[in-house]
């Protein structure tokens, strides 16, 4: 079985970094999770990440209390930054969709999400209750990055507005809006070398005519993922894997 994942704390994960070893201790939230929850054992091996790049890799040799305990870091590995980035833009979708969405993106391989409130999206991030969508999303994010053995957790975003979008993809190496009536497959569209890939997944009502007008003056291709017409919780996931192998960063 794979080593589980913990968050570190930054400081202490590079200070270890720095002497490439040492004892490492794991406490507060991920500890008693570690503790009580996975209970784990002198003995048994872990991976301690700042979810930016930096893992430690150790052996527990100290269990005290409820959650605390100390790691005997064998090995440190920095991540590089994965090359192209991909940036998945994500429609609000209803109800708990869109942690799921988070959740697979996440697993799959996603750089960064991006939620926004498409127009035709039913579901509204206002206030406390949007704060609280966020909080989640990013919560998702950081577990499944954990359960997934990433070392680099994908940023969730603020809510972004169309404009926004617009102006990320602009600044794309490749912006994609995927969409049923796509006259280009993702399949085989030209991906760049370098840089960035941004792909925009509209809610379930669709992209408007206007989003998609505002998309294309900023240089976003429209593609179709496929015959079949996927979720929007979903197809951010299908493409975000498609990607990943015509990229190479699968191999």
């Amino acid at each position: 079985m794979s080593a589980a994942v913990f968050l570190a704390d930054p400081d202490r994960l590079a200070e270890v970094a720095g002497r490439e070893g040492g004892t490492l201790v794991l406490e507060g939230p991920e500890g008693r999770h570690a503790v009580s929850v996975r209970r784990l054992r002198p003995g048994e091996d872990v991976v301690l990440t700042d979810g930016a790049g930096t893992g430690a890799y150790g052996t527990v040799t100290a269990v005290s209390g409820k959650d605390r305990l100390e790691v005997d870091v064998t090995s440190v590995r920095a991540e590089p930054e994965p090359r192209p980035r991909i940036t998945v833009v994500q429609a609000l979708p209803k109800g708990d969709r869109g942690e799921l969405a988070v959740e697979t993106m996440t697993e799959t391989g996603a750089d960064a999400i991006v939620p926004w409130a498409a127009s035709r999206c039913v579901t509204q991030w206002k206030g406390e209750r949007g704060l609280k969508s966020l909080a989640k999303w990013r919560s998702t994010a950081r577990e499944a990055g954990k359960q997934s053995r990433r070392l680099r957790f994908p940023q969730v975003a603020d809510p972004a507005t169309t404009a926004q979008v617009a102006e990320l993809l602009r600044e794309a190496a490749l912006g994609v809006v995927l969409h049923e009536e796509g006259d280009l497959p993702l399949a085989t569209a030209e991906l760049p070398p370098d840089g960035g890939i941004v792909l925009v997944v509209g809610p379930e009502g669709g992209v408007s005519a206007q989003e998609l007008a505002a998309f294309a003056d900023a240089g976003a291709w429209t593609c179709r993922l496929g015959a079949s017409v996927l979720r929007t919780s979903t197809a951010g996931t299908a493409a975000t894997a498609l990607l990943l192998g015509r990229t190479g960063r699968w191999d």
